[in-house]
C-alpha cells in the first residue's frame, strides 16, 4: 500500500523575502523561483501585488512574473490584497492568486487596516473576478493559534473565517500560526475543528518556528489528515506585525522529515538544500553590499 503524497507550497520567494530589509534584485528573485521549481516543488509562491508603500520588497512583482520561465506542472501563485491587486496580477499573467485575512480582529486591523468582516467583503469581488478570468484562488488565515495583540484566538473564530473563505470560492485555505506559539496537540485539534466545516482536502497548514515546534506541529497535522504544508526555503521570512516571531519552517527540514516518514513529496532534498545555501549567500552578499555603500556614504559626508 503506497504512502500518501504531501504537497509542499513553497512560500520563500514571497513570504520569505518580503521582510528583508535590503531590496533583493529582481533577477535574484526570478532565479530563486526557477531554482525552486527545478527541485520538484509543484507550487512556488512567486510574489505579491501589494502597494509598494507597505511592502517595498514586492514592488517589482510585474517584472518578476515577466521574467519567469514556467515549468509544466508547477503553479506560481501570487498574493493579492484587493481587486486592484488582482487586476495587476492578471495583467502580469498570474494563473493563481491568494487572498489573506486573520482570525484575530486586532491583528487584521494592524495588518490590513480593516476588520475581518470588511476584509471578507473586500474579497467577494476578487473571487468573482478571478472566477470570470479562470484563475484559482487560495485563502490564508493568519493568527490561528495566537495573536501578538489579543493573545488567545477562539477556535470558533478560526473555523468561521476559514469556512467563509472556502464558501466564497477559495479552493484551499491555509491555516497560519503567525507567531509560532502552537503546540502539536493544539495544532491538530484546531485542524480537526476546521475540518468539521471545510473538507480536509481543502486545508493546508503554515507554521512559524518561534518555539521550535513547527516540525512537531506539521507531523501532528499530517497524522490528523492534512496533505498540504506551507514552508520556506532556508527558513526565510517572518511577520512584520508579530514582533519577535522567527521565520517560517525551513522547506529542507520539512522534506527531510517527510522523507523519513516514507511520505512522498516529489522534492529532491539535495537540490533543495543547494538552493537554500545559494539564496542565503545571495542575501548575505546583498546585505553586505548595502552596508558597504552606507559606510562609503558616511565617509564621503564626513570628508
Amino acid at each position: 500500500m503506497s504512502q500518501p503524497s504531501i504537497r509542499i507550497v513553497e512560500v520563500g520567494p514571497r513570504d520569505g523575502l518580503q521582510n528583508e530589509q535590503t531590496l533583493v534584485p529582481t533577477r535574484t528573485k526570478i532565479e530563486l523561483i526557477d531554482r525552486l521549481a527545478a527541485t520538484g516543488l509543484r507550487t512556488v509562491e512567486a510574489t505579491a501585488f501589494v502597494h509598494p508603500k507597505w511592502v517595498p520588497q514586492m514592488a517589482d512583482a510585474t517584472e518578476v512574473m515577466a521574467g519567469l520561465d514556467p515549468r509544466p506542472g508547477v503553479s506560481y501563485p501570487v498574493l493579492v490584497p484587493n481587486l486592484q491587486g488582482l487586476e495587476r496580477a492578471l495583467a502580469a499573467g498570474a494563473r493563481e492568486v491568494a487572498v489573506f485575512t486573520a482570525a484575530s480582529e486586532a491583528f487584521n486591523l494592524k495588518n490590513t487596516n480593516a476588520s475581518i468582516a470588511d476584509s471578507l467583503e473586500r474579497f467577494r469581488p476578487v473571487l468573482a473576478r478571478a472566477v470570470e478570468a479562470g484563475v484559482a484562488v487560495r485563502g490564508y488565515v493568519s493568527t490561528v493559534l495566537g495573536c501578538p495583540y489579543q493573545g488567545d484566538v477562539p477556535v470558533a473564530d478560526v473555523v468561521g473565517v476559514a469556512t467563509a473563505l472556502h464558501e466564497m470560492g477559495c479552493y484551499e485555505v491555509s491555516l497560519g500560526d503567525t507567531i509560532g506559539v502552537g503546540t502539536p496537540r493544539k495544532a491538530a485539534a484546531l485542524l480537526v475543528a476546521v475540518a468539521s466545516q471545510v473538507p480536509m482536502a481543502a486545508l493546508a497548514v503554515h507554521f512559524h518556528d518561534t518555539w521550535g515546534q513547527a516540525l512537531a506541529n506539521i507531523l501532528a497535522c499530517v497524522e490528523a489528515g492534512v496533505r498540504v504544508v506551507d514552508s520556506s526555503v532556508a527558513g526565510l521570512g517572518g511577520c512584520p506585525y508579530a514582533r519577535g516571531a522567527t521565520g517560517n519552517v525551513a522547506t529542507e527540514d520539512v522534506v527531510y522529515m517527510l522523507d523519513g516518514l516514507g511520505l512522498e513529496t516529489g522534492v529532491d532534498l539535495e537540490a533543495l538544500a543547494q538552493v537554500g545555501g545559494w539564496i542565503s549567500a545571495e542575501l548575505d552578499r546583498t546585505s553586505q553590499s548595502r552596508a558597504g555603500r552606507a559606510l562609503l556614504a558616511r565617509a564621503g559626508s564626513a570628508g
